[in-house]
């Protein structure tokens, strides 16, 4: 199967409430000839205040944000959703692209009402990572890659220091399609020298194979960064998949207790014991390719103890019940803003097809169209989408609302909701910046001018 290898720059570091900027990507064929690359970019979204950082990392003058050369994040959202639908089937891969770029996108998808938020796992898509695979790698075969250290001594694991140190010549990092040639080069080296563990890695990316595995309830090492540090490995078996999430498993440490001490155990005793540390359970999601070996060597002690959980189902549906119960459901919790919504359940068919007429109707006929979401979801980000791009289609009472609303988003009190950017944490994360001598001055002043575009209340124009 092909491979997507793909990278984002993006605004901030949040998926809910970032935005892409830059969007690489190069589609190779198995043995990682390249068939054709996109490198794609996009404006500023209205209600979205850049981090400081993020432009200082990767170079980007605030110029550049509000470019009318360049399409909005809606027609972007949509470009990638024909791109991903031309590349398919395909293995999406990149550097903690699961935990971050996939998630990003996604957000993305959900935010511009693309049909298919889900976009690179479904129609015959898998995902895969290539920062987990290195983790396997240092665990397994240490002296395969070079290894970048810190002034303190520490191993690091970033792409723009393990790519350069193993060979790969002019990585220009915090730029997309450079930080996608070096993803594809460590890819190639650790295929080459060790075809097995490159196998066996890759295979994770199918989720039913990660549960056909585990649920041989035998012992298997899996590798991650648990509590910081370099990766290392749990040698573990399944013990039950949560009741909340079918693609979250639970993994039982098989050296940090012994099951024949909790099968009979009171609640108390059973309920201390899975939140000692170390912990006894971790949790790995099947679907975002855990890096989940043979273990290269196991102890009578291990098999003995997952034999006992293989044998005790009754145990492992008390684990089941015993994880959730730790995270109830607060029926008096406070509303989350739309989109920490996301995973509120899937859209209706009917909806879906709305989605589809949306994404290619003009906007007098969106605006019809959001009115007939079932979704209060697809109705508020359809409205939010209006306001943005359509913004004479509002009534004078519409605009009022708009304008108090983006001016309430920038100007936000500094809560522990409000996870975006604010027109104060930027500035005051450029008079921070100021105290370093690693960030140029003359960026930093661009930026603070440009932080001036978002104190009109309700203000669409932004100029540098």
């Amino acid at each position: 199967m092909n491979f997507a290898f793909f990278d984002l720059e993006t605004t901030g570091v949040s998926p809910a409430f970032d935005q892409p900027l830059q969007f690489a990507a190069i589609l190779t064929d198995s043995d990682f000839k390249e068939i054709e690359r996109v490198d794609m970019r996009c404006r500023l979204a209205p209600h979205i205040i850049p981090s400081p950082h993020a432009l200082a990392v990767t170079g980007l003058r605030p110029a550049e944000l509000i470019d009318p050369a360049l399409p909005e994040l809606f027609e972007f959202t949509q470009s990638l959703t024909e791109l991903v639908s031309r590349w398919s089937p395909a293995i999406w891969t990149g550097f903690n692209s699961i935990r971050f770029d996939e998630e990003m996108l996604r957000q993305a998808f959900y935010q511009n009402l693309q049909a298919e938020v889900f976009a690179t796992q479904f129609n015959g898509n898998t995902r895969f990572d290539i920062m987990t695979a290195v983790f396997g790698v240092w665990h397994r075969h240490r002296d395969l890659l070079e290894w970048p250290v810190d002034e303190t001594g520490k191993v690091r694991f970033k792409l723009d220091r393990l790519a350069p140190l193993n060979g790969f010549e002019g990585h220009n990092a915090h730029d997309a399609l450079g930080d996608v040639e070096a993803i594809i080069h460590i890819a190639q080296l650790i295929a080459q020298r060790d075809p097995a563990l490159w196998t066996e890695l890759l295979a994770s990316r199918d989720k039913g194979y990660v549960k056909a595995r585990l649920e041989r309830l035998s012992p298997l090492e899996l590798v991650g960064r648990f509590g910081g540090g370099p990766p290392k490995a749990i040698t573990g078996c399944l013990c039950g998949y949560s009741s909340k999430n079918a693609n979250q498993a639970f993994f039982f440490d098989l050296d940090a207790a012994d099951p024949a001490d909790l099968i009979d155990a009171s609640d108390d005793t059973f309920v201390a014991a899975l939140e000692a540390v170390p912990w006894a359970i971790r949790s790995l999601t099947i679907n975002k390719a855990p890096v989940l070996l043979e273990p290269a060597a196991t102890t009578d002690e291990h098999e003995r103890r997952a034999r006992l959980i293989a044998e005790a189902p009754q145990f492992r549906e008390r684990v089941v019940q015993t994880m959730a119960a730790r995270y109830p459901t607060k029926p008096d919790a406070e509303p989350i803003a739309v989109e920490k919504q996301i995973f509120n359940g899937f859209y209706s068919w009917a909806d879906k097809e709305r989605l589809k007429v949306f994404q290619g109707a003009d906007w007098p006929q969106r605006q019809e169209i959001v009115a007939t979401f079932d979704d209060s979801r697809l109705r508020q980000l359809g409205r939010r989408l209006v306001a943005f791009y359509a913004h004479d289609l509002l009534s004078e009472e519409e605009q009022r609302q708009y304008g108090e609303w983006l001016h309430g988003r920038w100007q936000a009190a500094s809560r522990l909701e409000t996870e975006w950017m604010t027109t104060k944490k930027a500035r005051q994360a450029i008079a921070e910046m100021r105290e370093s001598s690693n960030y140029d001055n003359l960026m930093l002043e661009e930026i603070e001018a440009f932080l001036g575009s978002f104190d009109n209340s309700g203000s669409m124009e932004r100029k540098v």
